[in-house]
């Protein structure tokens, strides 16, 4: 009778032993669920605030096309991952859609020339935060073998050239600025930085070229402004050094 109730009584512990770890593993599958879902989640997220923030940037079907793309990778592993999940067919239509219409759009691209510098500080922030993510996806995409080389390297030479022209024309204008204060010293300041940031940049656009050469004539023109001050400065203490001379030497008065 003992050895029926010992053994029932282990038999009661490993079968409690069992669900627990069939529990537990059922739990761990379930995080790991939670975890990939989540990943996927952030990526459409991503990818959504991504083409809202398009909206600054001149018009890139391509652009809209690559992230909708992504969007929609993103949507079926969901599905792969929740085949129950609520409302991810209709999402995947939906993303299915706006890929067609990107294409129907793909030759109204606008060129980067057409960009033009925001007057706000921070919504130029928000751009070149824009920029450098569009970048970092287009590489993942590319990476991925998700996006071809060509379609990679067009899109981010495209996306370097307004990064370009935002930090040249952001510098240009606050040496202007200085400039217009007669702070000459710190207009050179920006104008040589603008200067450098387009000697080193491996793409030699005409872009480039251009403001390499209004720029050189900026600083000649601050040179030549820092030389007529420098001579007036002299000047002037020249004349007090003299008057100060001609005030010690001059007759003394008799009363």
């Amino acid at each position: 009778m003992v050895a029926i109730i010992v053994g029932l009584i282990l038999a009661l512990i490993i079968f409690v032993v069992i669900i627990s770890a069939i529990q537990q593993h059922k739990e761990k599958k379930e995080a790991e669920k939670r975890i990939k879902i989540a990943k996927q989640k952030a990526i459409i997220d991503e990818s959504e605030e991504l083409i809202l923030n398009l909206s600054h940037l001149p018009s890139s079907p391509n652009l809209v096309k690559i992230l909708n793309r992504r969007s929609l990778n993103a949507v079926k592993a969901m599905q792969d991952i929740m085949p129950e999940g609520k409302g991810i067919q209709d999402r995947i239509e939906e993303l299915r859609f706006r890929l067609e219409t990107a294409d129907n759009l793909s030759s109204s691209q606008a060129s980067e020339d057409s960009f033009r510098l925001p007057d706000n500080d921070k919504q130029i922030l928000t751009i070149l935060q824009c920029i450098k993510k569009l970048r970092m996806t287009l590489k993942s995409e590319q990476s991925k073998g998700i996006l071809d080389a060509q379609t990679f390297t067009a899109e981010d030479q495209r996306l370097d050239a307004m990064q370009l022209k935002i930090n040249v024309e952001s510098l240009l204008k606050r040496g202007n600025q200085a400039q217009s204060k007669d702070m000459l010293g710190s207009a050179r300041q920006y104008f040589e930085k603008a200067q450098n940031t387009l000697t080193h940049h491996p793409l030699k656009t005409e872009y480039v070229a251009k403001k390499q050469e209004e720029i050189v004539e900026q600083l000649k023109i601050i040179a030549d402004a820092l030389k007529n001050t420098n001579a007036q400065d002299a000047a002037k203490k020249a004349k007090n050094e003299e008057d100060e001379l001609d005030m010690l030497f001059q007759p003394k008065k008799k009363w």
